[in-house]
């Protein structure tokens, strides 16, 4: 088969309508970019409105109080797939933002329901702390695809133990420790 070139006016001839076709990048959302009061952030490089930021935010804090967890499983894949926001620039993004929802929540759960367990509390922000500081400096040698990998392998697994807390039946139903102990 012999190679034949092609012109390059052939490639790239308009629609039959007479106007050359709309091209979309891939994510771009027409309804989003059409929206008022746009900003722009620096450190993520969008240009969009504050409304779908603001929209996605209350979302969020709204699972995350039904749910009592701070809300980055739901807040990470949102603003890489929605918001389109660079993944390195998400990590710092829903660390920030987590810690001001989390402290906020729980002042008010404690001061009304009083049902905080101070030192496991302590323990757990210590192991977290620590956690972090390796968490950090592993996620800055992996590339943006390698982190959103581990976060589809992550919510994966979590999703395959729900599934089999769901269809396997305990081995005693008035028992919250499973075989082995407490």
């Amino acid at each position: 088969m012999a190679y034949m070139p092609v012109e390059r006016s052939a490639v790239a001839t308009p629609a039959r309508s007479g106007s050359p076709p709309a091209l979309r990048r891939p994510g771009q959302h027409n309804w989003i970019h059409k929206l008022p009061l746009k900003m722009r952030f620096r450190t993520s490089k969008l240009f969009v409105s504050v409304i779908p930021v603001l929209g996605l935010g209350a979302a969020i804090g709204f699972l995350a109080a039904i749910m009592g967890v701070g809300g980055g499983f739901i807040m990470v894949p949102a603003m890489i797939y929605l918001l389109k926001v660079p993944t390195n620039v998400v990590i710092g993004t829903s660390l920030f933002q987590i810690m001001f929802v989390t402290a906020y929540t729980t002042i008010v759960q404690s001061t009304f329901n009083q049902t905080v367990d101070i030192v496991l509390a302590f323990l757990l922000m210590v192991g977290g702390v620590a956690g972090a500081q390796y968490g950090a400096k592993i996620g800055q040698k992996l590339r943006g695809d390698q982190l959103r990998a581990l976060l589809a392998l992550l919510v994966l697994a979590v999703a395959v133990r729900l599934a089999f807390d769901l269809f396997v039946a305990p081995g005693s139903v008035y028992e919250l420790a499973g075989p082995g102990g407490r």
